[in-house]
């Protein structure tokens, strides 16, 4: 297959999209027991092209192109549900964002309770 420099780019960049699309950041829910879990995963994604062309007088015409892409996915946290009560357990270091997703459930019933006085 003779892909021009345009088309092979397009499709490196069709199947870089394919797997960063949401459902691959939110995985598949598993089952164990009573407990759903639902991985949570980090996404990089790193892409580089070029091209050149260039003429030798003893060589003849000259030209060439390269494209490259890469992916990294790192599992951060699964979230956890059992029942009603639904847990962001994290990977690794603990940051804001983690933390207050961590009590979400908790903040949103407390909220409500007050809602209900």
């Amino acid at each position: 297959m003779n892909l021009g420099f345009e088309d092979l780019t397009t499709k490196v960049l069709e199947q870089l999209k394919t797997i960063a699309k949401s459902e691959t950041v939110i995985g598949q829910h598993f089952n164990i027991g009573d407990f759903t879990c639902v991985p949570v995963v980090k996404i990089n994604l790193g892409f580089g092209s070029g091209g050149g062309s260039g003429e030798a007088q003893k060589q003849g015409k000259g030209s060439g192109s390269g494209i490259g892409g890469g992916i990294n996915i790192v599992p951060v946290a699964f979230l956890v549900a059992k029942g009603d009560t639904i847990q962001l357990l994290s990977i690794g270091k603990n940051t804001i964002i983690e933390s207050v997703m961590e009590n979400l459930p908790d903040i949103i019933e407390k909220f409500k309770n007050k809602q209900e006085e």
